[in-house]
């Protein structure tokens, strides 16, 4: 098939530099780029893109997910922006740009962030065999660590000598192995008296990102020895609720002073807990404060030292009962001359201070030899006491009150009462007619009901009886005491079948009776597209289309569809999942927003269409060769280009309004730009703004008008900068602004160049030197201007050498064909003084002992002529001019032939 070649389109490229605070950066070796930045400091990195459609840029790091730490915005804008970067943030960050066309373009850059944290000293100790009365005979391990990148290096002082190794026979220095450097250990051979001294630990990266060096000071005496405490408290510590619970802790020996501090089983401490010295004060205990406490001591010598209590805070929560009726005749119901057991069970903490009483009618029953009373059953939970009713008699019916107590007092009894009577009988469970099945529609409150009867009635247990799904509140079991399960704002995922059944708590223990509940959860249909924009000229059709994706129930549905509150057409679905309406032929009262509602019992789903003659945004131009021009003193202009996204999805464009504002201003000036003809799909298209202010940003603001009216608008920013770059393939400058091209006086030449203009220069002293103006003709125009009269002397040399311009290599191992350069320059050589003019390339890490690539000496006459010569640069390279009296306006212009 014929194919068509869209020129205005190019696959993207992506290129990463850098501001923001670097301490250095190291480009290309190899594939990597690192830069290096202080912790602390704001990282940017900013993505340079070409390409057309304009493409779109993400950035993302190895270490984690694409916004490890980002700020959100960040991540799809150019500049990756992190204030205060941390030590974790370091690592691999990519840049990629895709517009559709080829595979994304992808750049990295490692960044490394640079830290030294305080050193710390920890002090060991090994005694050796105590021989005759010798104190000093032990040796003694000091050992300096700081966090750093990069690696830290370390330095031992005493007081004010540096040790070294070999310095001293009674000192060696070594890193262990293991450690990989980053701890640095002095080792003191069996004790001197000069070894007690003031030890500096020096931590050093060398000055690296400007870090300073940090240093720790550890006075070493006979008396230095690991912390010991002593915790003056019980363990466990038994308290009510509510009461304030001191921890002391003291220090037994240790020297330096150790600190104290506490720290909690739970990850922190109670947030009203308060700390003071090695106290520990816990006010108004609760149960969830309970837990295991530890006092650590530290002194940096040895191991820290720790010493643990546990607080207990009495509790009791959960009184239960349940009855067995005749244990051994597996019968459900009480029955005169058998056998019936009571079951009480209640949760205590600490579990071996929780008693148990009985009373009957209200007075103390002890045990006997027909009401048998078990403290605790071992084949029931702890916490439990049974009664035992032997041979059941009719004076045995009555109230069974079973009665929980902490020995320790200070939280309430539990009591619990059992009537055991002739009307006790076991439950029975059933579905109230009519509520099985609940049809409910979503969002509705409802209440799924069992009746349960028996005496004394049992706790129900509600679950789902069709899947191994979680109940509404996200537990796998619900209790009710009523039978009722409410559920609140139901959802479509809660259809289902929900099973009821009794619990052998607060009943009896007998086989659970249960029911069944199904729930059906009707919802309106959900739709799609839920939204959308049609864009579409006049006299065109349109049509929309409105599916159905879920519904319930999903018979019954029928259609409506409207433009505003007018009914356009209504029906109702027979075999197909979806509706369609549409436009033959667009006109202006067809432009608005039509709906489609499709209704079922349960309410309508809706899709909303907007069909307007809006033409999309323009997409501006961002690889606009020399956007600036017009480059005078004052001013400047830019060439705006851009292409029109989906010219002939909508009417023809006309016109486009320009608006364009000074950035900070508040005034849009505005002008029509006529369009001719019709805008084909990728066409650039290009106006000229003028008289722009240097160096002044501008908002310009671009809206595409056709019959319907004005279009979606596209905004950007234009911002002037000198075009003195001399990374970029052209280069390109005159000598009207003050940084002169980023050009340099040679410090080593005899005489300096000078900015001048005709208007500027005193024709008093220099009446036929220089010409009357620039090669424009302009006396307002700048050159670079040197007088070689007097006081000249023959010889003298004046040079003016221009920024490094670099030359990338295809080839990662050098260059073997180069390419060619071509470098041009107007000048203005006249006077029966001129020297010689020479034009010089110096090559980076290349001797200058090559000759002029151009030269020309003598007087040329009274006007500017141009020069060009082609240069072939194997490396990164300047170029300079050696002058003897001669005046230059020039143009420096090199381009890579392609």
């Amino acid at each position: 098939a014929p194919g068509l070649l869209d020129l205005d389109i190019s696959p993207p490229t992506v290129r990463i530099v850098h501001s923001g605070h670097a301490c250095n950066v190291e480009e290309e070796r190899h594939a990597e780029r690192v830069y290096t930045i202080r912790e602390g400091e704001t990282l940017e990195l900013t993505c340079l893109v070409t390409g057309h459609p304009r493409p779109q840029i993400r950035w993302t790091k190895t270490a984690g997910s694409v916004s490890d730490r980002f700020q959100d915005s960040s991540v799809f804008n150019e500049t990756l922006h992190i204030t205060k970067i941390q030590r974790h943030q370091g690592g691999r960050y990519y840049c990629k740009a895709e517009n559709g066309l080829g595979s994304p373009a992808i750049k990295s850059i490692r960044v490394d962030v640079y830290f030294l944290d305080d050193p710390v000293v920890t002090v060991h100790q090994s005694v050796g065999e105590a021989k005759e009365q010798f104190y000093y005979e032990r040796t003694v391990f000091l050992r300096c660590m700081a966090n750093s990148n990069p690696p830290v290096r370390y330095s031992w002082h005493r007081g004010r000598d540096v040790l070294s190794q070999g310095s001293d026979k009674g000192v060696e220095i070594y890193e262990p192995f293991f450690t990989q450097g980053e701890t640095k250990i002095l080792k003191l051979k069996n004790l001197r008296p000069q070894d007690y001294a003031n030890y500096s630990c020096i931590a050093s990266v060398r000055n690296v990102c400007g870090i300073s060096d940090r240093n720790i000071v550890f006075k070493l005496t006979n008396k230095t020895v690991s912390p010991s405490i002593k915790l003056l408290v019980e363990d466990p510590i038994v308290v009510n609720p509510g009461q304030t619970v001191s921890l002391v802790c003291i220090t037994t020996g240790g020297e330096p002073k150790p600190t104290l501090s506490w720290v909690s089983s739970s990850d922190s401490l109670p947030e009203k807990s308060v700390v003071k010295g090695g106290t520990l004060t816990l006010p108004a205990i609760t149960s969830d404060e309970a837990g295991v406490y530890s006092c650590v001591a530290t002194n940096n010598v040895g191991n820290p030292a720790k010493k643990s209590t546990t607080i207990v805070v009495r509790a009791m929560k959960k009184g239960r009962f349940w009855i067995t009726p005749d244990p051994y005749h597996n019968d459900d119901n009480i029955q005169i001359g058998r056998e019936v057991k009571i079951s009480c069970q209640v949760e205590a903490t600490p579990p071996e201070e929780l008693t148990f009483g009985w009373l009957k009618n209200g007075r103390a029953l002890r045990s006997s030899e027909r009401m048998v009373i078990t403290q605790t059953d071992p084949d029931t939970s702890p916490g439990t006491t049974n009664l035992d009713i032997i041979d059941l008699k009719f004076t045995d019916f009555g109230t069974y009150t079973c009665v929980a107590a902490l020995k320790g007092g200070g939280i309430p009894e539990i009591s619990i009462d059992v009537n055991i009577s002739s009307t006790t009988v076991p439950p029975n469970l059933t579905v109230p007619r009519g509520k099985s099945p609940l049809v409910v529609r979503e969002g509705d409150t409802v209440e799924l009901e069992c009746l349960v009867s028996g005496k004394p009635k049992p706790i129900i247990l509600w679950s789902r009886a069709d899947k191994e799904a979680p109940m509404p509140d996200g537990t796998l079991q619900v209790e009710s005491y009523d039978g009722v399960l409410r559920i609140v704002n139901v959802s479509r995922e809660m259809t289902g079948s929900y099973r009821c059944q009794t619990s052998q708590f607060n009943g009896f223990n007998v086989k659970p009776r249960e029911a069944v509940v199904e729930l059906i959860v009707q919802y309106p249909p959900t739709v799609e597209p839920v939204s959308l924009e049609m864009r579409q000229g006049l006299g065109r059709p349109v049509a929309m289309n409105c599916r159905v994706l879920r519904a319930h129930p999903s018979r019954v549905l029928r259609y409506e569809w409207r433009l505003g509150n007018r009914l356009l057409h209504a029906g109702h679905f027979d075999q197909s999942d979806e509706t369609e309406y549409t436009v033959k032929s667009l006109n202006r009262e067809g432009w608005g927003e039509y709906t489609c509602d499709i209704i079922n019992e349960a309410g309508a789903g809706r899709c909303t269409f907007l069909v307007t003659g809006k033409a999309y945004p323009p997409e501006f131009y961002y690889d606009t060769y020399s956007p600036l021009w017009q480059n005078r003193p004052r001013v400047y202009g830019f060439k705006l280009q851009w292409t029109q996204m989906n010219p002939n999805a909508v009417d023809r464009i006309v016109a486009y309004r320009l608006g364009i504002r000074q950035m900070g201003q508040q005034r849009w000036w505005e002008q029509e730009i006529t369009v001719e003809g019709t805008i084909t799909k990728g066409e650039l298209i290009t106006h000229n703004l003028t008289e722009l202010i240097k160096p002044e940003a501008y908002e310009v603001r671009l809206t595409p008008i056709t019959r319907f009216g004005e279009g979606d608008s596209t905004i950007r920013i234009i911002t002037y900068s000198a075009p003195v770059n001399p990374h970029l393939r052209e280069f390109h400058c005159s000598f009207e602004e003050e940084p002169i091209c980023m050009f340099t006086q040679d410090k080593n030449d005899d005489f300096d160049w000078t900015r001048h203009s005709a208007a500027t220069r005193d024709t008093k002293y220099t009446p036929n030197t220089g010409p009357s103006g620039d090669r424009s003709g302009s006396k307002q125009g700048f050159y670079m201007y040197i007088e070689t009269s007097r006081p000249r002397k023959e010889g003298e040399v004046a040079r003016l050498v221009s920024p490094f311009f670099n030359v990338a290599p295809k080839n990662p191992y050098g260059i073997t064909n180069p390419p060619a350069y071509c470098f041009g320059f107007f000048f203005h050589m006249y006077g029966k003084h001129i020297g010689t003019l020479n034009a010089l390339l110096r090559q980076k890490g290349q001797a200058a002992t090559e000759g002029p690539t151009w030269s020309l000496s003598g007087n040329q006459g009274d006007h500017w002529k141009q020069a060009k010569v082609s240069i072939h640069p194997t490396a990164s390279f300047q170029v300079s001019k050696t002058l003897c009296d001669w005046m230059i306006r020039e143009s420096v212009r090199g381009r890579i032939p392609t």
